[in-house]
């Protein structure tokens, strides 16, 4: 059985660098994704119930697209489409996962 006052969630935290050049104006950007995510919900084992079942299908829908995101950038996938847009998890981290 789940721990009832568990947070169930996935936290990103983007920490974006600037670095200027004060003789050219040159600007160049960097950016550090940290990124903790929930694990997988069994739903029968967990008992889940309301709210807490909603959350874990959240979770469980967001960690489905981040292995569909993985999988399309495969090489030998031969797969033109990445499902970036499938979850605001993949959204949010599709610079860091090789989409533009």
């Amino acid at each position: 059985k789940m721990n009832s006052v568990s947070s169930r969630s996935h936290t990103v935290f983007t920490l974006t660098v600037v670095q200027k050049d004060n003789n050219t104006g040159e600007q160049v950007y960097g950016k550090l994704n940290l990124v903790d995510l929930a694990g997988c919900e069994r739903l029968k084992k967990s008992e889940s119930q309301g709210m807490r079942l909603k959350e874990a299908l959240h979770i469980n829908t967001s960690l489905t697209a981040l292995g569909k995101v993985v999988m399309a950038l495969d090489p030998h996938a031969n797969q033109s489409h990445v499902p970036y847009r499938d979850s605001k998890l993949t959204r949010l981290l599709q610079n860091a996962l090789g989409g533009n």
